[in-house]
Order: C-alpha cells, then sequence, then structure tokens
C-alpha cells in the first residue's frame, strides 16, 4: 500500500461451503441440460440431406469395356512423358565453338541440393526452403564463348504432387530482381509464352583496376520445372542474346 494511504487493510476472504454448493449446482445445471439436449435431438426424424446438384457421377460407375477406353496422350502431347526421362536431355546444348568450363557445381550434368543451394548468399535457408517444397533433382549445363563470355543453365525440378515447389522458387527468385543490391536493379521483361518467366539484364559492375562485369538473367517456370539461365561477359549483353537463349530453352521443355 503506498505511503499516506490510510484506507483500511482489507483480507481476502477464503471460499466456504456456500461458494462450493453454488459451483456444485452450476455444474449440475449444465449436465442436467446436455443430456436433456441430446434426449431431444435423439427422438426427433433425420433431417434428409438435400439433393445433390448433379444427376450422375462424374465418373462411371463401372469400368469401361476393353477396346472402349481413350486413348493414351502421345509423348508429343503428355508434359510428364517429357520430364520423367533423363533431365539432362531437356537442357539446351552448348553452341558450336564454345567449350566447357569445368563448374565444379557440376557432376556428369547433374546438380546436387547442397551444391545448388550454395549459389545464394543464405545456403542454409534455401537449402530447407527447397526440401520442404520437396525437391526432386537438378541438371545443368555450362560453358565458355569467345575471350571471356560464360553461361549457365540450372533446371530444378520438384515432386509432381508440389508443382508449387516451382511456382513459389520462381515468385521468390523475381522478388528481389528489381533491387540493385541483390538483383539487377531493374524490372525486366516478362519472356512470352512463359506465364511468369522474365529475363533482366544487370547494372554494370564498375570498379576502378578491375575489368567491367555485366550480368543477364532470365527465370521462369514450366510445371513442375524451375528454369535459371544465366549469362556473364565483360563486355555488354543485349536483351535480345537472353531472351533468344530463354526462349529456345523454354520451347525443349
Amino acid at each position: 500500500m503506498p505511503a499516506g494511504d490510510d484506507r483500511p487493510v482489507g483480507r481476502v476472504r477464503a471460499r466456504g461451503r456456500t461458494s462450493l454448493i453454488i459451483a456444485a449446482a452450476a455444474v449440475l445445471g449444465i449436465v442436467g441440460g446436455t443430456a436433456v439436449g441430446y434426449t431431444v435431438q435423439a427422438e426427433r426424424p433425420p433431417t434428409p440431406l438435400p439433393a445433390l446438384a448433379q444427376d450422375g457421377l462424374v465418373y462411371p460407375a463401372k469400368s469401361l469395356p476393353k477396346g472402349k477406353e481413350p486413348e493414351p496422350l502421345s509423348a508429343k502431347d503428355d508434359r510428364r512423358f517429357r520430364t520423367e526421362g533423363d533431365l539432362r536431355e531437356l537442357l539446351l546444348t552448348k553452341p558450336a565453338g564454345a567449350r566447357d568450363s569445368g563448374e565444379l557445381w557440376l557432376d556428369d550434368g547433374w546438380v546436387d541440393l547442397a551444391s545448388y543451394a550454395l549459389e545464394f548468399d543464405s545456403e542454409s535457408h534455401m537449402f530447407e526452403s527447397l526440401a520442404l517444397d520437396e525437391f526432386r533433382r537438378a541438371a545443368g549445363a555450362a560453358w565458355e564463348q569467345g575471350a571471356d563470355r560464360s553461361t549457365t543453365i540450372r533446371l530444378v525440378q520438384f515432386r509432381p504432387s508440389s508443382v508449387a515447389g516451382a511456382v513459389e522458387h520462381v515468385r521468390g527468385q523475381l522478388a528481389y530482381m528489381p533491387y540493385e543490391k541483390d538483383g539487377a536493379g531493374n524490372e525486366g521483361d516478362p519472356l512470352k509464352g512463359s506465364g511468369n518467366g522474365r529475363y533482366y539484364v544487370y547494372k554494370p559492375d564498375l570498379k576502378a583496376g578491375y575489368l567491367p562485369s555485366y550480368q543477364a538473367r532470365a527465370i521462369f517456370q514450366r510445371g513442375d520445372i524451375f528454369v535459371d539461365i544465366n549469362i556473364f561477359d565483360t563486355k555488354p549483353i543485349s536483351r535480345s542474346d537472353i531472351r533468344v537463349l530463354a526462349e529456345r530453352q523454354l520451347e525443349r521443355l
């Protein structure tokens, strides 16, 4: 109590028999009311369900007779047929005159999850995120042309049950691309035919005493596959260079 406060000090009264009797009566009342409610509900006739809006089922009750089954999709029309095989066969082949760059993250055209995650600033977060999104496998290609131009392509495939994994990965990459700190510093351009893809030409990295550094990147998703294409050079990279490369890779998917 604050000093100078002349109010009498009261004591908290202990809970007596009267309180216990009232509490017991309240409990009995709740239990009794619940029991009566169940009894009334049990004696009521069942309420019929509303009629279905559709008269018949979508699928037949019996299997179709032999010879009446629908024709299976051809390899041309079945996208899953193309992506279930060797993922490396869907990669663009290196151009004539180009040479292998000998990237350490590539192992006979395959990229494991740990090596792919190392490409990002927060590799532990990316590793966990990809695993939760049901990362399945990844393939890649890398080549060099001329004096200083290098190109890398990565195809990251998620489980068929989690196409959303590829979609979310695209969204995550596109989100920071307009910023100069980690991205290209611009909004890029939409990649026609991809739905959610974009391609970018970065602002050049110019430092005194070093060769200029140029970069272009394309990001898109096709079904359960995420595609990441990068071009690096010490000379300017045109928008058509990265766009044409991305369009060719999109066609193969």
